[in-house]
């Protein structure tokens, strides 16, 4: 495993494509429990190189109800995202996690990944490539369906603060969800 988190630290594949350059940002140990598999790096993860290092982050850990030091032990969270650098920006926010990255790194990384109980994906990129044809038409219908997927993945929209609007408008989030998350997580982990 530590051989291969320096190969992806290493990795170019897309840098003509990256407005900041390559800087990937992952982390993940042979005892990890619990997979997260986001989108990609924002610029302050880009700048900082560590993975949910933003408001974002915050609220995610808000959502799984563990403590910093919790979410940043290795051997009970690997964070994975689809793309391991910052995209870009698009003209509603960062661009889409780069293609090469999942079907370059993820396989092997979780070949390495011997403990796995379960894996949370957030966002509509982790949740089509994991779940193929059976993610639903919407990340809305996906989340709604989570124990459709149970006991391996657990789909999350992005905790970004820009979905305030989303978690207003789907309430069914915070009751029925979150406590599932909750308790899987600290069935796992503690």
């Amino acid at each position: 495993m530590k051989l291969l988190l320096e190969e992806i630290k290493q990795c170019t594949i897309c840098k003509s494509y990256l407005p900041l350059g390559p800087r990937p940002v992952v982390s993940a140990h042979p005892d990890s429990k619990i997979v997260i598999i986001g989108q990609a790096p924002g610029t302050k993860v880009h700048t900082s190189g560590i993975p949910w290092d933003d408001a974002s982050g915050k609220q995610l850990r808000k959502w799984l109800d563990v403590s910093v030091d919790d979410f940043y032990d290795v051997t009970k969270f690997a964070i994975i995202p689809m793309g391991f650098c910052y995209p870009g920006k698009g003209k509603t926010g960062d661009l889409p996690p780069r293609p090469e990255c999942a079907p370059q790194w993820h396989k092997p990384l979780f070949h390495e990944l011997k403990h796995v109980e379960l894996v949370i994906l957030i966002g509509t990129y982790a949740q089509k490539y994991y779940l193929q044809k059976q993610a639903k038409k919407t990340l809305t219908e996906t989340v709604k369906s989570y124990n459709e997927y149970l006991p391996k993945y657990l789909p999350l929209p992005h905790p970004s603060p820009r979905n305030r609007f989303w978690l207003t408008k789907n309430p069914w989030f915070d009751v029925e969800v979150l406590p599932e998350l909750r308790r899987r997580v600290k069935g796992v982990i503690l």
